[in-house]
């Protein structure tokens, strides 16, 4: 069951009135922009616009545990905060303290509920979706895209676990890991 966008609206409308009018004014502007790719989500289904896989996915698909060139805790710790820029924080990390109000994480997931609905209803207007994704290729491409993430994944992970055992200080280990003094 898809959240009615006019829900949303009035949501932020209201939220708008009370204390919380500047996390209401960042959720609108959250929707606007990223209105432009949720109209947009079927140009991915008929494969006439795609994500870019970053070049240290790519290369990790190639060979995950490839260690050329990564003698020192500094180049696994460079080529982790590679995959990290990639792929995101890693699950071991401490959540980012950025801050925000219980009112602009609210904010934020309207906004993120207004553009899902958005993107599912513009998604919808394709006849055969899934037959459509599988003729034009988008269907491979997004398996291709998940592979290369899966990929980076168990790059990042190969590469804690070596920093560990060379005795490296986080990020070329995992966080929380305190390297023994010689």
């Amino acid at each position: 069951m898809r959240t009615p966008i006019w829900f949303v609206f009035v949501a932020s409308f209201v939220l708008s009135g009370c204390n919380a009018g500047a996390s209401a004014r960042g959720g609108a502007e959250q929707i606007g922009a990223g209105l432009g790719d949720a109209v947009t989500a079927p140009l991915q289904d008929l494969n006439l616009r795609r994500d870019e896989i970053p070049t240290v996915l790519l290369q990790a698909e190639a060979n995950p545990y490839d260690l050329r060139n990564l003698s020192n805790c500094r180049t696994i710790g460079a080529e982790v905060a590679r995959l990290d820029e990639a792929l995101g924080p890693d699950r071991d990390a401490p959540p980012a303290q950025d801050g925000s109000y219980v009112s602009e994480r609210a904010a934020d997931a309207a906004a993120r509920a207004a553009l899902d609905a958005v993107r599912g209803t513009v998604t919808d207007f394709v006849p055969a979706r899934s037959w459509v994704r599988r003729l034009t290729g988008a269907d491979a491409h997004s398996k291709h895209v998940q592979s290369a993430i899966q990929a980076g994944l168990r790059r990042r992970s190969f590469l804690k676990g070596v920093g560990m055992q060379r005795n490296c200080a986080p990020p070329a280990a995992p966080a929380g890991f305190v390297p023994r003094r010689n």
